[in-house]
């Protein structure tokens, strides 16, 4: 459904050094370093192929395309799939860990089926990202 969601970050560094941490419990490693030439400077997590049929199914994170400010969205939210209740559960931790907060400590959540069990945290600039795993631990 999606190709990829981009989120805005006022200081690249510790937007880069947070979803390192945070995403890669959850098996998801950095794909992209923006080099010289690039002027964007976006760091990329997910999948991403470049050939004759690109494949993509990313997270970048770096400056606004318009220069300014980065800024969250009310109602706006990521969530990451997550193998186990273990993985939701160093989401979670790690996400504090690195200066991210609670927004929802890992438990079931029974409103959205027997099997949900999720974590909500904000990242450095605000932006809403909870963690899922569907099955029974």
């Amino acid at each position: 459904m999606f190709s990829y969601i981009c989120l805005g970050a006022n200081d690249t560094d510790r937007a880069v050094r947070f979803y390192d941490a945070t995403l890669g419990v959850l098996g998801i490693a950095r794909r992209y370093t923006p080099g010289a030439s690039d002027k964007a400077g976006r760091f990329g997590w997910g999948s991403y192929t470049d050939d004759a049929a690109p494949d993509e199914l990313s997270l970048w994170v770096g400056p606004p395309f318009d220069g300014q400010s980065a800024t969250v969205g009310n109602g706006c939210m990521i969530a990451f799939r997550a193998k186990s209740w273990q993985q939701v559960d160093q989401f979670h931790a790690t996400a504090l860990s690195h200066g991210g907060s609670s927004e929802g400590e890992p438990g079931l959540r029974p409103i959205y089926g027997p099997d949900f069990y999720a974590a909500y945290v904000r990242d450095l600039e605000g932006n809403k990202l909870a963690a899922v795993c569907r099955g029974l631990a």
